[in-house]
């Protein structure tokens, strides 16, 4: 765990032993089984999630009771619904996990004192903040702009490893399609 989370950290800054001392000290381990739920909808939100193992899905309920899949994460990944996170809210997305996961889990209140006292996880947070919006403006554009064959081509260009674990009938939920308009 702590190999990991440094390297995925240290591709944005450079850290000493004695600071990455002090940013796992904000930070715990959990483990998760398939189909297990580590946020649902109405729930208090009190982590931030990096993916050690795993594969993940983020969903939204809508009133009808049909479920739209958000976004996926898997190892290297963060995920949280981050609304209700931020503004301590009750949650209006669901985390499901879709294999057996292991996550790094931040709280708010360690999210701050990292940035708070170190200065450089700060600049790492808002890096990945802006990576985040980023991916979430292009898939926005993506819905609104281009079929599902060129949405299923980004996808597979953009993260063939995530398509080859997430089942079809997922990713045709994701992009948005039949099952049977993605198996074509």
């Amino acid at each position: 765990m702590q190999q990991q989370l440094r390297e995925h950290i240290e591709k944005i800054i450079p850290l000493t032993d004695e600071e990455f001392d002090f940013i796992l000290t904000q930070f715990t381990t959990r483990k998760f089984k398939k189909h297990q739920y580590i946020i649902q909808e109405g729930d208090n939100v009190k982590y931030a999630y990096f993916v050690l193992s795993g594969l993940l899905k983020l969903v939204y309920t809508d009133n009808s009771g049909k479920q739209h899949i958000v976004s996926f994460a898997m190892e290297d990944w963060w995920e949280s619904d981050y609304y209700a996170f931020h503004t301590q809210t009750p949650a209006t997305l669901s985390l499901e996990c879709l294999e057996d996961t292991e996550v790094c889990c931040l709280s708010l209140e360690g999210y701050g004192i990292l940035c708070d006292k170190l200065q450089k996880m700060e600049r790492f947070f808002l890096q990945k903040a802006n990576f985040g919006f980023l991916a979430a403006q292009r898939r926005i554009l993506s819905l609104l702009t281009t079929d599902a064959k060129e949405r299923y081509e980004q996808l597979v260009k953009q993260s063939p490893l995530l398509v080859q674990r997430v089942p079809k009938s997922l990713l045709a939920a994701y992009l948005g399609v039949s099952r049977e308009t993605l198996s074509r």
